[in-house]
């Protein structure tokens, strides 16, 4: 394998970063939590080269999303000390940085802070300090088997009604072939099932809270949302569609088996059938929110002794450097870098060339929209930026796949979901 020193321009900095802390006698060895992502199984072979050219060893935990998120919380709230680098995101790092659980990250000039898209950069820091260095960042869009709507004689819109999509779906539909219309998140998890459900809620017009943090979960536009989202996913989605999130829809999907998927957009980097077109994410009447925005990006536990070290990995995996190493490595090229995190990325001509998806993404992380607004008063697209949104909406989670699954009604699930927000938020002294 190339030297690291060869292979990006750039990189220097950061190894003699990561050497010269080595050469102080610290710790040469990194425990780093990542989600079992593609692009983040990538990292693993792209970081041999950073090992071979610092002595740094990196172990590496590879978790399920929702695992990582109970483990990685936990051991960092209890400064427990398991990890030297995590994964976390948009959610947890502002709050997590002003409360001091993680180190605010500072990088070299060669780093490029300012090229990094102000959605991430905003998204990652509190008060202006950067806490999470991003990975790859993205927004959902519409992923769709063009081959199959021409088929059909239907076509998908930017931007298009939820009616509309819903009626490509029926006619894409086609189980005794092993099509399904619709392929959709319906795993329970705030960031699961819930990250999509909730950009449906917002479509509605729809939110979690109210201007005094209540929640609104018993809502006419909540229950508009859900017993759509329910009827469009039991109707026309794969069998057991309660049990799919990302990683189980994109199967499917590369199988052949879906004819839409609304979801990350870092899913096309990964999308292996010919025919996909994009389009940004269908609303009904309400565009804010619609589609969501986050970032799986690396933060530094507080307290740990190989700070130096972890934030100098953070560096190099974060860096334009990095980019360029994937894009030019042999066994991953141009359309599987890690995207939706710096400008310069998108200005790459091998990556414009092997990247199809690159404007219908960047369209929908620029469009995103997590300010408060006056529907949704809190700062966050499908999350809400306060510490107890991951209990909340967890709890809200299991009755929306109960809903799903036909356990409930959906009158019935929303009516427990909003016993469990009102007896959360109640108990946290928000009113």
């Amino acid at each position: 394998m190339k030297s690291l020193m060869n292979t990006a321009v750039g990189l220097s900095m950061t190894v003699a970063t990561a050497t010269t802390a080595f050469a102080e006698g610290h710790a040469t060895e990194l425990t780093i939590a990542i989600v079992n992502n593609g692009h983040m199984i990538n990292m693993q072979t792209v970081a041999e080269a950073y090992t071979a050219e610092t002595g740094v060893t990196l172990n590496w935990v590879s978790l399920e999303e929702g695992v990582l998120r109970e483990q990685v919380t936990s051991d960092t709230a209890t400064g427990g000390g398991q990890y030297d680098i995590i994964n976390i995101g948009m959610q947890e790092a502002p709050i997590w940085g002003a409360a001091g659980w993680i180190e605010p990250l500072e990088f070299g000039a060669d780093y490029d802070v300012d090229d990094m898209l102000p959605a991430m950069r905003n998204g990652l820091s509190a008060d202006g300090t950067l806490y999470a260095a991003p990975f790859y960042g993205e927004s959902s869009m519409v992923m769709y088997r063009k081959d199959l709507t021409d088929a059909a004689g239907v076509s998908i819109a930017d931007n298009d009604s939820w009616d509309n999509v819903m009626a490509a779906a029926a006619a894409m539909h086609d189980p005794d072939n092993g099509v399904y219309g619709a392929c959709l998140r319906g795993k329970p998890g705030w960031g699961d099932n819930m990250a999509f459900v909730t950009t449906v809620v917002n479509s509605f017009g729809g939110a979690w809270f109210d201007a005094e943090m209540r929640p609104t979960l018993d809502s006419d536009e909540w229950k508009a949302a859900i017993n759509f989202y329910v009827e469009l996913l039991g109707t026309y989605g794969p069998p057991g569609s309660e049990g799919n999130s990302f990683n189980e829809i994109l199967a499917l999907y590369n199988e052949g088996k879906c004819g839409l998927w609304i979801d990350a957009t870092i899913a096309a980097s990964f999308l292996e059938v010919d025919g996909v077109a994009y389009a940004q994410s269908p609303n009904a009447g309400n565009p804010v929110g619609a589609n969501w925005l986050w970032a799986w990006a690396m933060a530094v536990p507080a307290g740990t002794d190989t700070a130096d070290e972890a934030k100098a990995f953070i560096e190099w995996a974060t860096s334009k450097a990095y980019i360029e190493a994937v894009g030019n490595h042999p066994d991953f090229g141009w359309g599987s870098v890690p995207t939706g995190t710096r400008a310069s990325t998108y200005a790459i001509p091998e990556f414009q060339a092997a990247a199809p998806f690159a404007a219908a993404e960047l369209a929908a992380i620029e469009s995103a929209a997590p300010e408060a607004t006056d529907i949704k008063p809190y700062v966050g697209v499908q999350f809400a930026s306060i510490p107890e949104f991951p209990e909340v909406g967890t709890a809200v989670a299991q009755e929306i796949a109960a809903a799903l699954s036909g356990a409930k009604s959906v009158d019935e699930a929303l009516e427990a979901a909003q016993s469990a927000a009102d007896s959360i938020m109640s108990e946290a002294g928000y009113y």
